[in-house]
Order: structure tokens, then sequence, then C-alpha cells
């Protein structure tokens, strides 16, 4: 990823922008993460997402911006196995667009509701919808602090919440943070893979 002096390009990004939020953003996040019913009830295991598993649990997060293109690692590393997963995106005339994540990915973007807030959703209705989406609410506080949430569908129904209280604990996310699980030496971002929750069960390898 080519070097962008950041000082100079947070000038360029307004207050309120995509940019300047994904600015603000930038570093390694320590996230706890909560799974509820739709009542409130927490959810003891989530049988429904692209990578199942029991909750509560923790996610160390690196995410990097240089002004255009937008790379994230989420790792887990407490209260599940260790699991892997990155995303890639570009920044085109203000507005964040994802990488696809796998077969008939709608395609998602990331969008703005004001400073410190960002939405990561699908850029169009389709029907791979109907059998996966999760909607992505994130505020990034100037106080080191992140909340996200989401509500996941599956199969064109609402299933389940998901809150994650983050915490910044590195300002860059250029090298692994010593309690990575999986070690502190080596690249940061792996080369993302691809996800089967939007392709019909038939389409599925």
């Amino acid at each position: 990823m080519p070097e962008t002096n950041m000082g100079n390009a947070s000038g360029a990004f307004p207050p309120g922008s995509v940019g300047h939020s994904l600015l603000m953003m930038r570093g390694v996040w320590h996230d706890h993460i909560e799974l509820y019913h739709l009542s409130g009830a927490p959810l003891p295991h989530d049988q429904w997402s692209g990578a199942p598993g029991a909750s509560p649990f923790d996610n160390l997060v690196y995410i990097d911006f240089d002004g255009v293109r937008y790379t994230q690692t989420n790792v887990t590393f407490r209260g599940r196995p260790l699991h892997v997963r990155s995303f890639r995106g570009e920044l085109r005339e203000g507005v964040l667009h994802f990488d696809l994540l796998g077969p008939q990915d709608p395609g998602h973007i990331g969008v703005s509701g004001g400073v410190g807030i960002l939405m990561f959703c699908a850029s169009r209705v389709t029907d791979a919808m109907s059998r996966y989406a999760e909607p992505d609410f994130l505020q990034i506080m100037p106080t080191g602090m992140r909340l996200r949430t989401t509500i996941l569908y599956r199969d064109g129904i609402a299933v389940r919440t998901l809150t994650a209280h983050g915490m910044r604990i590195a300002p860059l996310a250029d090298r692994r943070v010593a309690f990575d699980p999986r070690g502190a030496e080596g690249e940061v971002h792996p080369t993302p893979g691809e996800t089967h929750v939007f392709a019909k069960k038939d389409d599925t390898p």
C-alpha cells in the first residue's frame, strides 16, 4: 500500500465525509463483541453468521487507510477459536466501495451519517440479500472508543443483533500487536478470502 502524508490527506477530507471518518478509524482496535436475540436477551451461540460461534468474544481489528485504499483485518483472540478475515475497498467519489466479498455479493459501500458515523451496507437490493444481509453502523468517538452495531437478516428474516465496543490500542496498523494469536511477526493483512453467504445453496461448492 503506498505511503501517504496523512497530515495533508486529512485536510482533504471535510468533517462528516466518509474519508474523514476512515482516517479517524485508522489503527488497531480491541473489539469486545456481544450478540443478542431481537428481544435483547443475550445470545450465547450464533448459528446464523458467516462465521458461527460463541458470544461474547473479542477481536483485534487492524485498519489501514491511505486516503484511497482501505484495508481491514479482524482477528479473533478470545472467546472463540482463532479466525482471521480481511476486507479491502477503495474510496471513489467520496464513497467507500468494498471489493467483492464472494459469489453473488450485491456490492457493499461505506457511506456517512455525519461526523464520525459510518454505515457499511449493500449498494443495491438484489435477491442475494434475501439470503444474507447485515448492515453495519459505526460511531467513532474522539476519545479513542468505537461503537459498532449490526442486525443480521437470514432468508429474509431478522434473526439477531450484534454490538461491539471498541478501544483503540495502537494509532497505526503497520504491525501486529504483541498478543495477536498469529504471533507478533508477519503480515498484518492476509489476502481476503471469499464468503459464500450470498450464493444460492445450489451454487455453493
